[in-house]
């Protein structure tokens, strides 16, 4: 029945995702323009334009960041490891920053025109892609996982630190573009961007299908997988592959959406009092995908012509669920 429900709601979030918005459109205009039926220009342009691409961002986005929790939890074995733990999020923040704050600040903005249309997702990219290079590489020496995410901490720390400095020489417009953009936005998504986002994040899906067996290994414990003569550094490399793919893509084409990696995959245990990730992955994306597209209609505030930072409702969400997890696991130590 679990499995049944959850994609109904899903199914419910998305017709609600497109029928509501900060823009008040009668529900009839928006069937007749979902039909192509005769409608308004405006409304035509709003639905198909805007909502249905937000909405399918917004469903990508909360896979991705879901399944990537789900991942990085089990590799590291701590409930409270997310899909930037590996400092992901502040080398797409860095990249951002550089191209938003830096090349403005050394005037060479204008040497760069033809990336005016994806300047700031590809420099996202490239700063998570590099951070993304330089775990792999270390984890050919580093055979703890607590090292590799200490290491992760680390970067992430030197990388708001170099993101501060940027900050503090940057002009005020450039800082005001940067700041709009850590709130997180799906409507900036559409055509060649969400054609290109939606091939990463299928691609990191599907190498994430290709990790389960592995990673219910991993539940034993990593001595218990070797002994079954799995390549620990192999499948590693696979699941850090993997996230930065999908939390890449969506940190670089979205913001840096935050919570939804932590909280989603302990709902869906919850949910389905089921650790098997042939289960946990498609539930944690079903998951994800929900919340996600809910905290979109939420930020929308429907009817009121205004608009809040999708980053404010997901961690209005998934602050309530860390705090429980927190204090389960407290309980379960004493």
């Amino acid at each position: 029945m679990k499995r049944l429900w959850l994609p109904l709601l899903l199914l419910l979030f998305m017709i609600a995702d497109i029928f509501l918005g900060s823009v008040r459109l009668p529900a009839a205009e928006v069937w007749s323009a979902l039909l192509s039926e005769e409608s308004s220009d405006f409304v035509y342009k709003i639905v198909w334009n805007f909502r249905i691409p937000k909405m399918i961002t917004a469903l990508l986005a909360g896979m991705a960041l879901s399944v990537c929790g789900v991942q990085m939890q089990t590799l590291f074995r701590n409930p409270l490891a997310d899909p930037y733990v590996l400092g992901i999020s502040s080398g797409a923040g860095l990249g951002v920053a550089f191209f938003v704050m830096g090349t403005s600040l050394f005037g060479i903005q204008a040497l760069i025109p033809w990336l005016s249309d994806l300047g700031t997702a590809a420099f996202a990219w490239i700063g998570a892609l590099s951070v993304m290079l330089l775990i792999v590489a270390a984890s050919k020496r580093l055979k703890s996982n607590m090292t590799l995410l200490i290491l992760g901490v680390m970067i992430g720390s030197a990388g708001s630190a170099l993101i501060g400095l940027i900050q503090y020489f940057s002009n005020a417009p450039a800082l005001k573009s940067y700041i709009l953009w850590t709130m997180g936005s799906f409507g900036n998504v559409t055509g060649n961007r969400l054609l290109i986002m939606s091939g990463l994040c299928l691609t990191g899906l599907l190498i994430s299908v290709f990790n389960i067996k592995d990673l219910n290994v991993l539940l034993m414990g990593e001595q218990y997988a070797r002994n079954l003569g799995i390549n620990i550094s192999w499948v590693r490399n696979r699941i850090f592959v993997a996230t930065t793919l999908l939390a890449g893509s969506v940190t670089a084409f979205c913001g840096p959406i935050g919570f939804i990696g932590i909280a989603v995959p302990h709902i869906s245990r919850m949910i389905f009092n089921n650790a098997n990730h042939r289960i946990m992955i498609p539930a944690s994306a079903l998951t994800g995908s929900c919340m996600m597209i809910l905290a979109d209609i939420i930020s929308q505030l429907p009817g009121s012509q205004r608009v809040v930072p999708v980053n404010t409702v997901t961690a209005l969400m998934g602050i309530p669920v860390i705090i429980y997890v927190i204090f389960k696991n407290r309980a379960v130590e004493l």
